[in-house]
Order: structure tokens, then C-alpha cells, then sequence
């Protein structure tokens, strides 16, 4: 057994995973979480229209890695990898943030592909489920991004057929469309083709017939499983492996949209990090979801708490 420390920086928000990790006769990796937390540092603030990392955002992620490499020491972690997504890979002024990891944290952030973040994602996301569910697709809605991969468990192993990241997110699409408070009609209907448009891509890159199960995973569909459950706080145990009906998705995607701010924040299962961009990443989880239901006839999101930051941990196992 080892101790291991995964950290996923993403356009929106840094996460930190330390896990035990155990290895099975056959060869398979088991993990047993011993602490989760997420920072809302809003990184790729200002990125698509700017093309670089604000200072500000640069210091608010310095601030939370800080506390994140105290943790590690505390929790004697043996290795620790770290990656960085959507924002750093478009951002001119990468060295700076780079640099900073390295002081704090003491060892290198990865910039890894669209792709290999798709993957690293699907098998964080089934590596619990019913081989027999399968195949899977897995979609990640960030920030930033957004990653679909589709493949399946083959003797307890994840195994991806193909994977495709497109550049658009609730951060993006928010700053790109979405600017009064509630949107009005003709933000919502071009954010709408916007994403549509970009989706396309993906789902050209990533066949999706015979696909059986859809599995959401990351912050912007977990927070909208604790909506669309009423949930009175976040609760990640009552959020895993919860399952939104298409109606589900649909619905909550239109009060979100049609909310403004101030009502937005009352529901206190959303983190206030994500008050702002939350009825982007809701519009483009109905995209998907309209876009799964035609392609593939899934009417189910089952909603995973296990991601990237499970991959990332199998991965140094």
C-alpha cells in the first residue's frame, strides 16, 4: 500500500485527492480515499478574450496550493502528481504559473492533452461500475473544456475506444454569451448554437451508438445533481451515483438560466465560486444530454463524485 497525492488545476477550480493505494494479486488497483478538497481560484479568469493568466488568478491558486502542500505534508504523502488543463494550455504567459508550482509545491505541474485528460477522467469515473453497463461514455464539463470519452471494463480494467476535448466550458461560454443578469432570450439561444456547434466536434470525434451508460463527473454536473435534488447543503454521498433524468437535466438547466444572481445564490448546494457560470455549464450538460438521447437513446446521467483526480492517482500508483 501507498500513499499518493493527485491535484487537477482546472479552469475553474484546484482539487486535491490523497489516497491509499492497494494492489491486488491480479494486478488491479484499488483506492481508498483519506482527504478531498476543492479551491474555486476561477484560473482561467479573463484567458479566452486575453489570451493570458491574470495575476490575481495566479495568486489565488498559489494560495490554495500553499495549503494543499501543507496537507500532503501532514498526511505524509509519498508521491504527488499534478496537472493542469484548459486554461494553462491557452495561456501566453504559462512560465509564470509554472513557475510558481514549482516554488510551492516543490515539484513540476504537467500540462497534459485534451485527450489524455478525457481518459484520465474515464477511468477515475468507472473503475466502481458494472462492467456489464458499459460501453460508457464519460463527459467532463470544466471550466475551460469539455471532454467526452467513450469505452468500456474489460477484466477490471478501463479500456478507451476514443476520447476528444473542445474548448468549451461554463467559464468560457459564460464570458463568450451569457452577460446579463438573468441572460436574456438571444444569449441563451446563441450560447446555445455555440455550444451545440462545438459539441459537434466532439461527438464526430467520439461515436457514441451502442454506448449503454452515460456517467457525469466534475464539479459543474455534480452541482447540478444537488439542485436538481433539493439537496439543503452539498453532500457528495447523497451527489455519487446519483442518476437525472433527460426532464431532470432540462429543468434545471432553464430555472438556472432564468435566475439571476442573487437568486442563484440561494441555493446553497452551489459552491459561490460557481454562482456565476453555473447556468452555462447547465446549458451545455442539456446539450449533451439532447445530443445523447438522439444519437445514442440515453435518457440517464448517472452522476460520479470519482474523476480525473482518481485517474490521476491510479496513475502514479
Amino acid at each position: 500500500m501507498s500513499r499518493v497525492a493527485a491535484i487537477d488545476c482546472g479552469t475553474n477550480s484546484i482539487r486535491l485527492l490523497v489516497a491509499d493505494v492497494s494492489t491486488a494479486s491480479d494486478g488491479t488497483f484499488s483506492l481508498r480515499d483519506i482527504y478531498r478538497e476543492q479551491r474555486v481560484v476561477r484560473l482561467g479568469q479573463g484567458v479566452d478574450a486575453s489570451g493570458v493568466l491574470a495575476p490575481e488568478a495566479i495568486e489565488r491558486t498559489r494560495a490554495a496550493l500553499a495549503d494543499y502542500t501543507d496537507v500532503l505534508r501532514r498526511k505524509g504523502t509519498e508521491r504527488v502528481r499534478m496537472v493542469a488543463t484548459s486554461a494553462t494550455r491557452d495561456a501566453a504567459n504559462r512560465d509564470d504559473f509554472f513557475g510558481m508550482v514549482r516554488a510551492t509545491l516543490g515539484v513540476d505541474a504537467e500540462v497534459i492533452s485534451g485527450d489524455e485528460e478525457a481518459t484520465l477522467s474515464f477511468v477515475g469515473a468507472v473503475g466502481e461500475l458494472d462492467a456489464e453497463d458499459g460501453p460508457f461514455v464519460v463527459v467532463d464539463v470544466g471550466g475551460g473544456s469539455t471532454e467526452l470519452v467513450v469505452g468500456e471494463l474489460v477484466d477490471g480494467a478501463a479500456t478507451v475506444r476514443a476520447a476528444r476535448s473542445v474548448d468549451v466550458g461554463s467559464v468560457r461560454l459564460t464570458e463568450r454569451c451569457l452577460h446579463g443578469d438573468p441572460p436574456t432570450e438571444d444569449e441563451i439561444a446563441q450560447a446555445r448554437k455555440v455550444a451545440a456547434g462545438i459539441l459537434d466536434e466532439a461527438f464526430s470525434a467520439v461515436p457514441v451508438d451502442g454506448v449503454r451508460t452515460w456517467v457525469g463527473v466534475a464539479g459543474t454536473i455534480t452541482t447540478l445533481s444537488a439542485v436538481a435534488q433539493n439537496l439543503p447543503e452539498y453532500d457528495r454521498y447523497a451527489v455519487h451515483l446519483s442518476r437525472l433524468q433527460r426532464a431532470d437535466l432540462h429543468r434545471v438547466a432553464t430555472d438556472l438560466l432564468s435566475s439571476t444572481r442573487e437568486q442563484r445564490a440561494q441555493h446553497r448546494a452551489i459552491h459561490p465560486g460557481r454562482i456565476d457560470v453555473i447556468g452555462a455549464g447547465a446549458l451545455i450538460v442539456d446539450v449533451l444530454a439532447g445530443e445523447l438521447q438522439e444519437r445514442a437513446g440515453i435518457t440517464e446521467l448517472v452522476v460520479s463524485e470519482h474523476d480525473i483526480l482518481d485517474g490521476i492517482a491510479r496513475s502514479i500508483a
